[in-house]
């Protein structure tokens, strides 16, 4: 009976022998090293002719690129909802608020670190632009101001082009367009 555990213990350790390193360490092949297993003796096997990555075909030349032709889109590409307007006020807030400020006067923290001034999405040239215009400055920048096209996904740019349009109708009420409980709100706020 006492030899048991012992019995146990060395079963134990010659199973344990069994599993070796080299199982883990499988042969691989490295990035752009050569090999003898391939005709053209490249270890990287390149892509499948007409191979397109999933979620990648961009059939949608409105969604992808905000043009149709080369004419910028006047429409969003799909259904703006609650949820898209409060995932492009975060990603605004991110990556927009540094330059262009929390409500896009263009009064970010830049400025006060000297750089140039972003200009403000409440003047009436930006007001008039078409939201295609808005996603490609986003994509392809404009002027100092870099593209974020492999920094903020396609739709995230969107969602970030349906806040702008929040933030520009937000600083640019009409008093005529509200309700009288509206009005007597701002009547009683002053």
């Amino acid at each position: 009976m006492k030899r048991l555990p012992w019995l146990l213990l060395i079963g134990g350790s010659m199973l344990m022998m069994g599993c070796r390193q080299d199982m883990h360490d499988q042969p691989r092949f490295r990035l752009n090293a050569a090999t003898d297993l391939f005709g053209d003796r490249r270890a990287a096997r390149p892509l499948v002719q007409g191979t397109v990555a999933r979620g990648m075909l961009k059939t949608d030349t409105a969604l992808w690129s905000g043009k149709v032709g080369n004419k910028n889109v006047d429409q969003f590409p799909f259904p703006i909802t609650r949820e898209v307007i409060e995932r492009g006020r975060d990603r605004y807030n991110i990556f927009c608020s540094p330059c262009h400020g929390l409500t896009g006067h263009g009064d970010g923290m830049i400025v006060s670190r000297g750089l140039k001034k972003p200009p403000s999405y409440h003047t009436d040239a930006l007001r008039e632009q078409s939201v295609g215009h808005i996603y490609n400055v986003i994509t392809n920048g404009n002027g100092s101001m870099m593209s974020y096209a492999s920094r903020i996904p396609m739709r995230d740019r969107w969602a970030i082009t349906a806040y702008v349009r929040v933030l520009q109708q937000s600083q640019n009420v009409k008093v005529s367009e509200l309700t009288a409980e509206e009005r007597r709100k701002l009547e009683g706020a002053q």
